[in-house]
């Protein structure tokens, strides 16, 4: 298990506190507003549209928030019009760093990005800056105790999983980019609550860091996730056991 995929579930723990300033909500009622926009309002025939009901109600989204976000999505409610965009940037250490972006002003969201990379010793880039060291894959995300190993392994790989690991007290399911909802589905139909299903950027050589290093490059990354128009934000370092002990 990676110091990278610790230190995530050390961040999701922390999500309670952001739910609380609505952060999260913000950024799944955009989720919802753009998948319902780009293929229509029926979850069933929507799998993108399904993961963000999934994400909505993991958050403990009530009902009526999930229905408004989706028919402003679909044009039946007025709603701000968003578009998505892909940053990329440079951290200290040379640690690249991948942001999803949903703003309804471009201009005014790269000015303040810009100044996020600046101030905690990086730099933005532009188009192919740091994707290049990520692959797109599909994350499934299972509470450990919604299932046993036995039956989660059987629905997940028999759906086309490529892994499974416990990570902290979540089942972390990967599969290739094309095949997430199938395995989801597959694990849904076996009657296993999933819990979070997402496209995520995955490093192929993450970097090892501990030391002021890991403190600056943590506060990039905390930063860059505090800013409302940013959804998710995916770097290719990792927490040296000796950094996750001090951050714990």
């Amino acid at each position: 298990m990676s110091g990278h995929s610790k230190w995530s579930t050390i961040k999701r723990k922390k999500g309670a506190e952001d739910a609380k300033r609505g952060k999260v909500f913000t950024k799944v009622v955009k989720e919802i507003t753009i998948a319902a926009r780009g293929g229509g309002g029926d979850p069933d025939g929507n799998p993108r549209l399904r993961r963000a009901i999934d994400a909505a109600r993991s958050a403990n989204m009530p009902a009526d928030t999930i229905t408004r976000a989706i028919k402003k999505g679909t044009g039946e409610l007025e709603g701000v019009q968003y578009e998505e965009l892909l940053y990329e940037g440079i951290g200290t250490d040379g640690a690249l760093f991948v942001c999803e972006v949903v703003t309804d002003n471009r201009n005014r969201t790269i000015a303040e990005v810009r100044k996020i990379f600046d101030r905690n010793h990086g730099q933005i880039g532009t188009s192919g800056t740091a994707a290049w060291a990520f692959e797109q894959k599909g994350i499934i995300r299972v509470a450990e105790g919604a299932t046993t190993e036995e039956a989660l392994f059987e629905a997940a790989v028999g759906g086309g999983a490529e892994n499974m690991e416990l990570v902290g007290e979540q089942w972390v399911v990967t599969t290739a980019r094309n095949d997430l909802d199938a395995v989801r589905d597959a694990i849904d139909t076996s009657g296993i609550p999933v819990g979070e299903a997402s496209l995520e950027f995955i490093p192929n050589n993450p970097k090892v860091v501990e030391g002021t290093e890991a403190e600056k490059l943590i506060q990039l990354f905390e930063a860059l996730e505090e800013h409302d128009d940013i959804q998710t934000v995916f770097s290719d370092f990792e927490l040296s056991e000796q950094a996750l002990v001090e951050m714990a």
